[in-house]
């Protein structure tokens, strides 16, 4: 089978999955507790895992992906189950059959027809905060 396949194939998920490289691919099988720190790179997880993830790239948690984590990267994408807070600074997304359980923050949040989230979502858009009035602040003047 050739790195060419592999690579589409493991990426396949995020729909706008920058050119990385792959750093880490942990499949069914595997269950692990810690924290997995990574400087760049994408990683793809279809395993049980419990702890922290911290990326400066992509994390794919894959279909058979059980994550109980905090997890924080550039983009996020979920097919698997994640319980826990999740910070994507670009881009977070639930496919059809993902599951999130948590607390989420991300600027851009798309969510497949068929996933489950239950949680608070925030989404941080600079400027807009500013430019909007504050409902609450203004009814608070009103009473």
């Amino acid at each position: 089978m050739g790195l060419g396949f592999m690579r589409r194939q493991h990426r396949q998920g995020l729909r706008a999955v920058p050119d990385e490289e792959m750093v880490a691919l942990l499949e069914p099988g595997v269950g692990f507790e810690g924290k997995i720190t990574v400087p760049s790179g994408l990683v793809r997880l279809n395993c049980q895992f419990k702890g922290a993830i911290c990326s400066a790239g992509t994390v794919i948690v894959a279909s058979q992906g059980d994550i109980e984590a905090n997890i924080e990267a550039t983009q996020i994408s979920i097919a698997g189950k994640v319980k826990g807070k999740i910070h994507a600074s670009e881009r977070l997304e639930i496919k059809e059959h993902g599951i999130v359980l948590g607390d989420v923050e991300t600027p851009l949040l798309a969510v497949d027809p068929g996933a489950y989230f239950i949680g608070h979502c925030d989404m941080p858009t600079e400027g807009l905060e500013k430019s909007v009035p504050n409902k609450v602040d203004s009814d608070r003047e009103r009473a």
